[in-house]
């Protein structure tokens, strides 16, 4: 009764599926409780990717998850990263590991993108907010994750320096940047 991609909400099935969905996850250990109306499977919960939309609704893939789907970094996610309003309160089930990351409302949706992850279409920042925030964040993730990062970016084809220094106006790493932009432009 889960579906392909392994993870199901309760409230998205009808009275009828509801019924055979509990009577099946009862009787079948393969499925787990993830919190209070999802469910996943066993195989859902060993893959690298999940629906995060399913878990974290309005979720947002960010930090150290977004820099390695972009290949910004050789660093490792330990958990999803995943990006929400600050002042929204979020229960996260024990798996997958989920690290919340509390963004201001403000400069939350700045550079939000839909992106492939897997078998999943999930929102994640884009390339440009990605780099500034590794700014940002320079002192908590280290100098030379950011430098990494920054490099990556700028050998890039793909990269806006428009946008680059947009984002980093509205998330006040500009000067910051301007600093780094004298040494790789």
């Amino acid at each position: 009764m889960i579906p392909r991609n392994g993870i199901v909400r309760t409230n998205e099935l009808g009275p009828a599926e509801y019924r055979r969905f509990l009577e099946s996850a009862s009787n079948d250990e393969e499925v787990i409780k993830i919190k209070n109306g999802v469910y996943a499977s066993l195989d859902a919960l060993a893959n690298d990717t999940f629906d995060i939309e399913k878990i974290v609704p309005g979720g947002i893939l960010c930090a150290y998850s977004a820099w390695s789907y972009y290949g910004m970094t050789t660093q490792i996610p330990d958990s999803f990263y995943v990006a929400i309003d600050r002042k929204r309160k979020v229960r996260l089930p024990s798996m997958p590991a989920i690290t919340l990351v509390y963004i201001s409302s403000e400069t939350l949706d700045l550079g939000v993108t839909k992106e492939k992850f897997g078998d999943y279409e999930v929102l994640i920042y884009d390339r440009e907010r990605c780099v500034c925030d590794a700014i940002k964040h320079r002192n908590k993730i280290g100098i030379d994750v950011m430098a990494e990062i920054i490099t990556h970016y700028f050998k890039s084809p793909k990269r806006d320096l428009d946008k680059l220094c947009q984002y980093a106006s509205r998330l006040r790493v500009l000067n910051i940047l301007k600093r780094y932009l004298e040494i790789y432009v």
